[in-house]
């Protein structure tokens, strides 16, 4: 199909066979609208572990569908390149959304997603004080959201990726923007949320993935942007994690720095964890030099004077220094 990679001959030939059972093509239907644990699959099927499993095993061979590693969860998902990727969006397209399996299928997914969103909304109200503490003492987030989509600006965007992506709220904002959204975090728990968030706002070009941020688990040289949104006070090493995030940006990519600028609230160290107290401009400039980045732009979200006390919120912008000599497609490369 269009916009898709060429397949060998027999790549094409053990694509067909895989999808051509009925369980393993539910399981792309249901793959399409979500990212699925198999113990999530067996439960909308109906069928034991080690059958979903070997189907499963079958559709990933082929190129079909990908899978990654969160802790002790396995998450599956339609696969979003590769030569394979094009036929199984092409096979998921020609079904009919009203066939009464497909629909009954669909019904027990929504009970999963439910599911799901009650334990994160669980989580979430155990933790919602402490959130909502950091938030009333900084700028408001609307004024943060948009210096980030006026320093982004209207150019496509092939792949953004999100690290410690939290909640999700970057990926919510940035992902419509974008062909493909990878959020990181360390968190189960808050990779949870994110999950949940991003379904209900209809996003399926986003992947969310269990990683450290000093050793991301994505491609190298692969994204347009790459987002570091109030992470770098929580660590203990930024300019190890900026270069980390440098790592994954093409050519001419750019980054996207958000954090605070230098303030004395101590407390926020035992409150909120928070290993420093913001970070002057050119100390995140220099992080970004000796990562090859220009900073080309740095903005300081001043508090107004309605606002009281509140921190100051900084935004820096870094270009890759490397020219851009041959964009390789979105479609032709492998993500994480």
């Amino acid at each position: 199909m269009p916009g898709s990679e060429p397949a060998s001959f027999d790549g094409l030939l053990s694509a067909l066979a895989a999808a051509g059972e009925a369980t393993r093509l539910r399981l792309l239907a249901l793959l399409a609208e979500a990212e699925l644990t198999v113990s999530e699959l067996v439960t909308i099927l109906g069928q034991s572990q080690p059958r979903i499993s070997r189907h499963l095993k079958l559709l990933v061979e082929a190129g079909l569908v990908e899978r990654h590693r969160e802790g002790a969860w396995v998450f599956c998902f339609v696969a979003q390149a590769g030569p394979a990727a094009g036929l199984a969006r092409d096979l998921i397209g020609r079904l009919a959304p009203g066939d009464p399996l497909l629909v009954a299928d669909r019904a027990r997914l929504a009970e999963v997603r439910k599911a799901r969103a009650d334990h994160a909304a669980r989580y979430f109200e155990t933790h919602a004080a402490t959130w909502d503490e950091l938030r009333a003492m900084h700028v408001s987030e609307e004024r943060v959201e948009a210096a980030i989509l006026d320093a982004v600006g209207p150019a496509p965007i092939r792949a953004v990726l999100d690290l410690g992506t939290g909640t999700g709220r970057m990926l919510e904002l940035l992902a419509p923007l974008a062909l493909r959204a990878v959020g990181i975090d360390q968190s189960p728990h808050m990779l949870s949320v994110a999950r949940v968030r991003l379904e209900r706002a209809g996003l399926r070009n986003v992947q969310l993935r269990q990683g450290d941020i000093y050793a991301v688990p994505v491609e190298p040289d692969f994204y347009d942007l790459v987002v570091v949104h109030q992470v770098l006070h929580y660590l203990d090493d930024p300019s190890r994690a900026v270069r980390e995030a440098a790592r994954a940006l093409r050519p001419g990519g750019r980054m996207i720095v958000v954090d605070f600028a230098p303030h004395a609230e101590e407390s926020l160290r035992t409150t909120q964890a928070h290993r420093r107290l913001g970070f002057a401009a050119e100390e995140v400039a220099s992080f970004m030099a000796a990562s090859d980045l220009d900073v080309v732009e740095t903005r300081n979200l001043v508090p107004e004077t309605t606002e009281g006390g509140k921190l100051t919120v900084s935004l820096w912008l870094g270009r890759d220094r490397r020219i851009v000599t041959d964009p390789v497609p979105l479609t032709a490369r492998e993500v994480a």
